[in-house]
């Protein structure tokens, strides 16, 4: 196993509308970065200029946090393809800028990481020592989905969609130039295009996940969810029908005009 001295951790955070929270979920972050024992770095990709959440960051100036940040929205599973594009790290995470997960978690994940020499660490609310606090609702169609994704692609990991993962740098450098997704299922298909690439050592981690302090408005959540499975469902084309994710073709194209802010 390699020494821990030579690793180095870039985490990304997409953020789209975050103006009210954003400065305090970074600050939260980078407290918890501080305290273990990898240097890193924070990638905040603003995903779209539409609100103060690019401002509000600017004027903070937070010691090892790089912006990225550009006008219109384009949807988070881009928005951290971008910031992996940019990453330093031989490690590479990402983590949503949402205040659902808890960032001290991010610790449990390096360790999964570690231990197992895994390729992907997939944080799981659906770990049997994952503390979560969701709705009856929520649990079903995460079973639902889980269930759905199985029989797809027979991806053996419960829970694809939380929105914390970690990843070898040489593994994104594998998948990256086959990835398409832009919005609601870039994480299962990060994780399809692994597999299929030949990366087995996939393993869950255990998070805390409290729903409730989320502030997505019931009319978002059921977009998200019917935007999940369409894109699901082109994954599926893609993987099984067009061949797509058998040869690199997808060059990455960033945005015209990206705003760094270091």
């Amino acid at each position: 196993m390699a020494d821990d001295t030579t690793h180095f951790l870039s985490l990304i955070i997409p953020a789209y509308r975050q103006e009210k929270t954003i400065v305090e979920n970074v600050f939260h972050v980078k407290r918890v970065l501080d305290t273990i024992r990898y240097d890193y770095e924070i990638l905040v990709v603003v995903d779209g200029i539409v609100d103060k959440t690019l401002e509000k960051l600017k004027k903070k100036k937070i010691p090892k946090v790089k912006i990225l940040a550009y006008k219109e929205n384009r949807g988070k599973s881009y928005a951290i393809r971008l910031g992996m594009h940019e990453a330093q790290g031989d490690y590479v995470m990402f983590l949503d800028s949402g205040r659902e997960i808890d960032p001290n978690g991010i610790s449990m994940l390096l360790e999964h990481m570690e231990w197992y020499e895994a390729d992907i660490i997939v944080g799981s609310k659906r770990h049997p020592a994952s503390r979560v606090n969701y709705s009856l609702q929520r649990k079903i169609l995460s079973f639902g989905y889980y269930a759905f994704v199985k029989t797809l692609f027979g991806v053996n990991v419960k829970d694809t969609q939380a929105g914390i993962k970690i990843f070898r740098k040489e593994v994104l450098k594998k998948i990256l130039p086959r990835l398409v997704e832009k919005k609601f299922a870039g994480d299962l298909e990060m994780l399809v295009v692994a597999r299929q690439l030949g990366f087995k050592r996939i393993y869950e981690a255990p998070i805390k996940l409290d729903y409730t302090l989320s502030e997505v408005t019931s009319a978002a959540t059921l977009a998200a969810i019917r935007g999940i499975f369409q894109d699901t469902l082109a994954i599926f084309y893609r993987r099984y029908i067009k061949r797509h994710y058998d040869k690199p073709r997808t060059l990455f194209k960033p945005p015209e005009k990206i705003i760094r802010v270091k």
